[in-house]
């Protein structure tokens, strides 16, 4: 009998396939053999972006299915690259399936499929194979999307998801105030890309009926609320490369250590880092606000920035998260804009230097710190739910 065999099927977008990569690379240690899929656009850059001593390579099978996507076409439209996933790839993990069963001593025992491919859920339990999905962020956001038919009987947005209501709301007393206005799926692009994005998370939500087991990239102690709220959520974060310096694996852009020497001349705990993730995208007058306030703080900064940060789209927030930044944990602060929908380098001048002055802030992020590496150790509930999905996936 041959090790047990976890097909890994990542969104492709950055902020999907790292925490995934992350798992797989746990799954490994416990004798679990790993196929993890990418599409073939985001295969070449994972791979390109590996360093020559990295052993990932020899731990993972990196495979690639096409997403359906002409050439040239922007890979970065969330509407149009699921829909094209959605047309092209379950006939891929199919016959992959099918492959692997006839050919391979280690027959795939489950697939571990993000939340959003929930086609792969519908492909696993049409072929009888153990299926998980995997949401890699927080489980606000989760349950923020598992709640839409509520939002509709409610009218707070209608069957498209257009907003009805501009409202402060809250899913329950004990989980932060959210703003209407701001849902995820109004943020992609025009109100016609937003319609198809929300027709997703409705069908997405209805296949991940079909997983044994839904996990998620958190911990009960950062938030308990939105895991209460829904049980069947199984925390098992936060997924990081820790014990791995300088080995987080899966990243689309090779790293840049160019900057290393200048950091090795700054105080301890000196300087500001600031990133904006693989998706944000500036208009001119936004990214030259946004380097004039952090100029003006006086402070070293490390900001990130992309070959793509600036264009004529708008950015990409979502308010769940934000929420529970500041008004929970309360470790940050959010940046307000004006009217023209800019914000401004004095407002960014003076939150950054009120982030950095006041102790606070800095207290209760080591506080959280702690909390999130006490549910990682072994008496744990991240940990338990991890032990119990290895256990699952074995037998």
């Amino acid at each position: 009998m041959g090790s047990p065999h976890i097909l890994a099927i990542p969104y492709p977008f950055q902020g999907h396939v790292l925490p995934l990569m992350e798992l797989s690379l746990k799954l490994v240690k416990h004798g679990f053999k790993i196929t993890f899929v990418n599409t073939e656009a985001n295969h070449k850059r994972v791979v390109n972006a590996f360093s020559e001593d990295d052993d990932v390579l020899k731990l993972i099978n990196l495979v690639s299915f096409p997403d359906g996507m002409e050439p040239g076409e922007d890979r970065n439209d969330i509407a149009k690259i699921t829909q094209a996933i959605f047309r092209v790839m379950p006939g891929e993990l199919e016959q992959l399936v099918k492959d692997i069963q006839r050919t391979d001593a280690n027959k795939i025992t489950c697939i571990i499929a993000d939340e959003t491919m929930g086609w792969a859920l519908e492909v696993a339990d049409k072929m009888k194979i153990k299926r998980a999905a995997f949401w890699p962020s927080s489980a606000a956001m989760l349950a923020l999307k598992l709640s839409i038919p509520n939002l509709i009987e409610d009218g707070v947005v209608d069957n498209d998801g257009t907003v009805l209501r501009s409202e402060m709301f809250t899913l329950t007393t004990s989980m932060p105030i959210m703003n209407s206005k701001h849902f995820a799926w109004t943020s992609v692009g025009d109100s016609h890309a937003a319609k198809i994005v929300f027709r997703i998370l409705e069908e997405t939500n209805r296949t991940v009926k079909l997983a044994d087991r839904i996990i998620c990239n958190t911990s009960y102690e950062l938030e308990p609320a939105a895991l209460s709220l829904f049980p069947e959520i199984l925390p098992i974060g936060p997924l990081l490369a820790d014990n791995r310096v300088g080995k987080s694996s899966g990243h689309f852009w090779s790293p840049d250590a160019s900057c290393l020497a200048w950091l090795d001349q700054q105080p301890g705990q000196s300087v500001v880092y600031v990133a904006f993730g693989s998706l944000t995208i500036f208009d001119q007058k936004q990214f030259q606000e946004l380097a004039i306030g952090l100029e003006s703080t006086n402070r070293p900064f490390l900001w990130v920035v992309r070959t793509d940060t600036m264009d004529e789209k708008s950015e990409m927030f979502l308010n769940t998260v934000m929420a529970y930044i500041c008004d929970v944990w309360k470790f940050g602060l959010a940046l307000d804009k004006e009217e023209t929908g800019i914000i401004t380098r004095g407002e960014i001048k003076n939150k950054v230097e009120k982030l950095l002055n006041e102790k606070t802030f800095k207290e209760r992020a080591l506080i959280h710190q702690e909390m999130v590496i006490t549910g990682a150790q072994e008496s744990g509930c991240s940990h338990k739910n991890m032990s119990n999905l290895i256990e699952w996936i074995k037998y």
